[in-house]
């Protein structure tokens, strides 16, 4: 059967159906986990000097560790949205639920992740210190300005190739990270394009949010997390058709 996907406008439209009336759970939970993990990366950094490399090594070992465990609160918001997507009622307590479903596969998936952002980060980071004990130096400037590049060209493909691992976590439990990673590069073969396409579509509600001071990214997040899981489910859907 030939797969007819949806586009990003009905994928849009189903989400703000699905959404409705729901906006104040998942703000709620969206700004729970906000406090949680802004809390903690604060006050595992205040006592560190980044002006020394030993002060940016360990800042940079503790920010990998705190995003290795928010694994386990990407597999709960996925969860939540997902309900969300199936027309199932939704509470709060949700968005902890990837502490309760294979955590430790959680926690796998975004160590994989993590390594690879964290080493394509190190490069920017060290010209970064660099560019500050030379601020007048154009070859670290350049360095600086490629390392950047680098660094958000890797993110971005991480981004869209592993972007449904979470998700199947909770499609097929029984699977180990490893195989949910290998299903999500699968999945997304010949669809990274149009979640890419999908992403970029929300760049001016983004630019508008800003002219709230933010304010609207209450809303707008939940809403762009809520399209993401009606990606989910269109390709899963098409997947199966096509098998």
């Amino acid at each position: 059967m030939e797969s007819r996907y949806k586009s990003s406008a009905e994928l849009k439209a189903i989400a703000k159906e699905h959404m409705f009336n729901k906006y104040g759970t998942a703000i709620g939970a969206m700004v729970i986990v906000s406090m949680i993990t802004m809390f903690v990366s604060f006050f595992s950094s205040i006592f560190i000097d980044t002006k020394t490399i030993a002060g940016i090594i360990l800042n940079l070992l503790i920010s990998f560790v705190i995003s290795v465990f928010t694994g386990l609160f990407t597999s709960g918001q996925r969860y939540f949205y997902l309900k969300i997507s199936c027309g199932r009622p939704i509470t709060i307590s949700d968005i902890f639920y990837g502490f309760k479903l294979f955590p430790n596969k959680a926690v796998l998936i975004q160590l994989y992740l993590s390594i690879c952002i964290y080493v394509s980060m190190l490069p920017m980071t060290l010209m970064s210190y660099m560019v500050t004990l030379n601020p007048k130096n154009s070859l670290y400037m350049l360095l600086y300005s490629l390392a950047m590049i680098l660094y958000g060209v890797v993110t971005v493909i991480l981004s869209l190739v592993y972007s449904q691992a979470f998700f199947l976590l909770h499609d097929f439990p029984n699977y180990s990270a490893k195989e949910l990673l290998a299903m999500s590069r699968q999945l997304m073969k010949g669809s990274k394009g149009r979640l890419f396409y999908l992403n970029v579509s929300f760049f001016p509600l983004l630019l508008l949010g800003l002219l709230s001071c933010g304010i609207a990214y209450l809303w707008l997040v939940p809403y762009m997390n809520a399209t993401a899981s009606e990606f989910f489910l269109d390709l899963i859907q098409n997947n199966n058709q096509q098998q």
